[in-house]
């Protein structure tokens, strides 16, 4: 590189857990611009760094034309992740901006949150512990995992994950993807079917699916109406994927039995979030990649797809509009 290359890095943690990254990217000579709130930029806060920006290491933020037309020098968005419905490819490809990701990156990372929150609402582990810790013995009867229906909403490199670590727990899985992998459905033994069977039968559903527009509000009013009174509705995909007013009525009239969510429509979700007040939701930050080994993995890919840009090349997992 001719001279010095200024990385904006909006994924948070950066030098605590991708020292090998950052070292990478300053010994190539960029100057690196880090995320220090530990949260996702709001829009306001973002826009005021990308005037001078060559490169960008993103979270979940937002990437698009008001964005890219404050940033004449970008280049490069290496997302630190799979998903990318936070960038416009189409703008970016405009701009002749290079944009890439990390497939299967964080799968391991995201599947065993799935089955950490699966077994978190079946047993309701977050209130026995809170009531432990101040001092009752609330020893509310849970339920087993063992037995029950497991239905997956996508069969990805995740979602294929998911169903491997399951197999241990004797449940039967059920699968549906516009674009079935029949070889591995077969291979991890998950029977495919409809969306509407998946709704139906499961005990558990869980959410896999990509960020689309024809998979926005995907589970809204109708879909919830279908499922068990007696079922759990799991979301470590995106927000964008549920209706989250028909998710707040689902579990408000008790539709369904509870939801864990890793993440929400509008994010930084903000406290005063009507499913915050419900007894049977259980919350995560989008914190399902956050790992070390997510980090150290995904790090080293994102650096290395800017200094391939930088220098000409296309990056690996080079996406196209």
């Amino acid at each position: 590189m001719e001279k010095t290359k200024k990385v904006l890095v909006t994924a948070t943690n950066y030098s605590a857990l991708c020292p090998e990254a950052k070292r990478l990217l300053e010994e190539a000579g960029c100057e690196i611009v880090e995320n220090r709130l530990g949260r996702p930029h709001a829009r306001e806060e973002l826009i005021p760094l990308v005037t001078d920006i060559h490169g960008v290491i993103a979270g979940v933020d937002t990437w698009d034309e008001e964005v890219f037309r404050l940033a004449p020098n970008l280049k490069a968005i290496a997302r630190f992740g799979v998903g990318v419905d936070n960038i416009d490819l189409a703008k970016a490809s405009e701009r002749g901006i290079k944009v890439s990701n990390v497939p299967g990156g964080n799968a391991n990372a995201v599947a065993e949150l799935a089955v950490g929150l699966i077994l978190s609402l079946l047993r309701n582990i977050p209130a026995l512990q809170q009531s432990a810790k101040r001092g009752h013995w609330d020893r509310r009867v849970g339920e087993e995992l063992a037995g029950k229906t497991v239905g997956l909403l996508g069969f990805g490199h995740i979602a294929q994950m998911v169903a491997r670590k399951l197999q241990g727990f004797e449940v039967r899985l059920i699968a549906f993807d516009k674009y079935p992998n029949e070889a591995k459905a077969s291979e991890l033994g998950v029977e495919l079917a409809s969306s509407d069977q998946v709704l139906l039968e499961s005990d558990i559903v869980s959410m896999h699916l990509p960020s689309l527009k024809e998979t926005r509000h995907m589970m809204s009013h109708a879909q919830f109406a279908m499922m068990k009174s007696s079922a759990y509705f799991i979301n470590t995909a995106r927000g964008a994927l549920v209706d989250e007013e028909a998710l707040y009525k689902a579990l408000h009239e008790r539709m369904i039995a509870g939801a864990a969510i890793d993440v929400f429509e509008v994010e930084p979700v903000s406290a005063d979030n009507p499913l915050f007040r419900l007894d049977n939701l259980l919350a995560t930050p989008h914190t399902a990649a956050e790992t070390a080994e997510t980090y150290r993995r995904v790090g080293l890919v994102t650096a290395r797809a800017l200094l391939d840009v930088f220098a000409g090349k296309d990056p690996a997992n080079l996406l196209r509009a």
